[in-house]
């Protein structure tokens, strides 16, 4: 017997039949919408219960004209399907493409299928944990798979839908480490672990790239192909913080959607033939704002919305009788679970009470805000440089330079600083030779060698966010050809320089958090700790932009931090809200003029005299606040100059230990300080060194 037609046909109501799991029935959203759809008096609500869904045999399950299934953890999908052939009621999701769902990476082939952009992907199959797969490569900084190379950060997904454990690898120059996304418990949503760098190799996973998202997620819930609501959270990525409501809901905001993502809201629904589902929207500016869809949840509902609700039941109502009594479909005059509100006067209303009929308010409205902070306080820069004709290190430039004769190499990534480790190590001498031939150039550039050498070690890891080298090719040979036809020029020396310290002390970090909190007090005072919620809304559209160097960028992260109100460490928030976008710093060169003057009336101010000797500051005000200046203030800066210290020269020639590695990087600071402040043969200071010698002894 077709049943597709009883109810209204009949004169009856049409009977609906809510064929999934009592826990989901209990649930707001869907106790909600059932409401709505029974107060218009043409449905009668059926509700199978878990009793029914998982004992009974389907011959024994109510009858229904429509039906609205769907998978939950322990639900009978294919029992489900079985009934839904026996009675052939119109089904609000489809229940066959519903397996599809199960496995992540269906799920992006089929988006894929219907023009749905998903982030670049790979996957890794195993068939028992720990499988070696000869497809798959892991190095410090990155992952390949089938010669697919993903840079860090990427994200780890578990094939299986079901399993919500998702990981996050972040690279080297911003600390490293991973973060855990997990479902919500208590006001948690994710963890980061700065020690954990390895992926995971227990199961089978799905690999993609990391969208930056500004620290929001948009989450999309549709009812039909033709309606769509968005809500943006903050992401999980951030900090892991819940932001929750005085009812204990999560906060979130209502979000518009552009055209595209409708029409992909749209495509999605019809995709998997599912008329009520939910899914993540990435929403990235590379260059272009572009939208992507990461995760498609199946049956979702919005959970805290009485609009969406509204129109939730309306739309169901006309599927439902478009399907099953198209002949009665008409439009409400009011909605019959809906009290009239007094409507709110207009502001023209307004205006006339007031007795200001056609008069133009003049208002004005804050378009944009734009800070330029500096980085907060740091450990000294330091620099070593030399030449190198070692036929390892010159092989080494050409490895990272594509192998062009006249490129230089820049060298930050864990695994290349490893390379460079590895042919230094080999390279620097065990022990002074002894030889009387040994120049002092020769031993000065041993000395640098080890320099380079301890740099590279010290920390036990790569960080390349404080460490890198440049590889500069300055003189070339030329030598015959492998092919034996010509020649070939080929870097026959090169200069090393090694930059690192200039690391974001803790002090710093504490500078730029405070600074942050500072700005959302003064600048947003009525919003408190609530300035994300502008930003997860897009009325306020935050942007934080930093050049690419370590102690910049943790002070933008530190900044953010403060700035929106979040919690735990800077790398996830300096990888999910900071862009490094070094061309900010174009034009600075315009003021080269002015700072030239700048320097050169501070240099005239501190070798002068009346500050030198302890005079009166009175014509230099800005200085009266700083600290005193020294009654001594120019023999202290001779004294300086003049510093020696008791070592073991030889011990320290020799490469031999004294104290540490660290004390020889030290000493090899303050020889190169000695020598840069004091200029013996001019008698003259260079006090643009100052600033380095206050750094090194703080």
């Amino acid at each position: 017997m077709d049943r597709r037609n009883h109810g209204a046909h009949g004169g009856g109501k049409i009977r609906i039949g809510v064929c999934v799991m009592e826990k989901k029935v209990s649930c707001s959203p869907m106790e909600q919408i059932l409401e709505r759809l029974h107060a218009f008096g043409e449905f009668e609500i059926i509700i199978f219960g878990d009793k029914v869904i998982l004992e009974d045999p389907i011959e024994s399950w109510p009858l229904c004209d429509c039906l609205i299934a769907f998978y939950s953890a322990g639900y009978p999908l294919e029992k489900a399907e079985k009934y839904a052939v026996l009675r052939r009621p119109f089904l609000v999701n489809e229940l066959d493409p519903q397996y599809l769902l199960h496995d992540r990476s269906k799920v992006y082939e089929h988006l894929k299928l219907f023009g749905v952009p998903v982030p670049t992907y790979a996957v890794v199959r195993r068939e028992h944990p720990n499988q070696e797969l000869n497809y798959f490569i892991e190095q410090d900084d990155f992952i390949e798979i089938h010669g697919k190379r993903f840079c860090k950060p990427f994200v780890e997904k578990p094939i299986d839908g079901d399993d919500h454990n998702i990981m996050i690898y972040y690279p080297s120059y911003a600390g490293g480490g991973m973060k855990e996304l997990f479902r919500k418990v208590g006001n948690r949503s994710s963890e980061f672990y700065p020690e954990v760098r390895k992926v995971r190799r227990d199961g089978s996973y799905i690999y993609e790239e990391f969208m930056p998202t500004g620290g929001t997620d948009v989450k999309v819930y549709t009812i039909g192909p033709g309606y769509a609501h968005a809500e943006a959270r903050k992401s999980p990525v951030v900090d892991g913080v819940v932001m929750r409501n005085s009812d204990g809901k999560e906060v979130r905001y209502p979000v518009l959607l552009t055209p595209t993502e409708k029409q992909i809201a749209r495509n999605v629904c019809q995709a998997f033939r599912q008329a009520v589902c939910g899914f993540d929207l990435l929403r990235c500016d590379l260059g272009e704002a572009r939208s992507y869809v990461c995760d498609v949840n199946g049956w979702s509902f919005v959970k805290s919305s009485y609009k969406y609700y509204d129109d939730a039941a309306c739309i169901l109502r006309k599927m439902f009788l478009d399907e099953k009594a198209p002949h009665i479909y008409t439009i409400p005059a009011h909605l019959p679970w809906r009290i009239s509100e007094p409507a709110q006067p207009s502001d023209a209303v307004r205006n006339r009470e007031q007795g200001t009929v056609g008069i133009p308010t003049q208002s004005e409205e804050l378009r944009c805000v734009i800070a330029v902070i500096r980085h907060g306080d740091r450990t000294p820069k330091q620099k070593v440089k030399l030449k190198i004709t070692q036929e390892k290190l010159l092989k080494l430039m050409l490895k990272y330079n594509g192998g062009k004769a006249h490129a230089e190499a820049k060298l930050k990534s864990a695994l290349q600083l490893q390379d460079l480790l590895d042919a230094t190590r080999i390279l620097v001498p065990r022990a002074r030779s002894g030889r009387e031939s040994d120049s002092d150039a020769e031993v000065e550039h041993a000395e640098k060698l080890r320099q380079v050498r301890a740099v590279l070690e010290e920390g036990g890891h790569f960080s390349g966010i404080y460490r890198k080298v440049q590889l500069k090719p300055s003189n070339w040979a030329h030598i015959p050809k492998s092919s034996g036809e010509g020649e070939e020029e080929v870097p026959s020396e090169a200069l090393m320089i090694l930059k690192y310290g200039g690391v974001l002390t803790h002090a710093g970090r504490k500078q730029a958090e405070e600074l942050g909190r500072y700005f959302r007090n003064n600048m947003y005072p009525s919003e408190g700790p609530g300035l994300l919620r502008l930003h997860s809304t897009y009325r306020h559209d935050l942007k934080i932009y930093s050049s690419d160097e370590g102690r910049v960028q943790m002070s933008a992260a530190a900044f953010a931090k403060g700035l929106l109100d979040l919690e735990g460490d800077l790398t996830p928030i300096l990888v999910s809200l900071v862009s490094k976008d070094s061309s900010m710093l174009d034009g600075l060169q315009d003021g080269t003029i002015e700072i030239s003057e700048a320097k050169a009336q501070l240099h005239d101010i501190i070798i002068s005299s009346k500050v030198a000797n302890g005079g009166d500051p009175a014509g230099f005000p800005w200085m009266v606040d700083g600290a005193d200046v020294s009654t001594n203030a120019a023999q202290l800066l001779t004294d300086l100059a003049l510093w020696r210290t008791e070592i073991d020269m030889d011990r320290i020639a020799a490469g031999l230990p004294c104290g540490s590695e660290s004390f020889l990087l030290m000493f090899a600071r303050w020889k190169k300080l000695e020598r840069d402040l004091y200029n013996e043969r001019k008698k003259r200071f260079d006090t643009t060194q100052i600033p380095d010698i206050y750094d090194s002894c703080k």
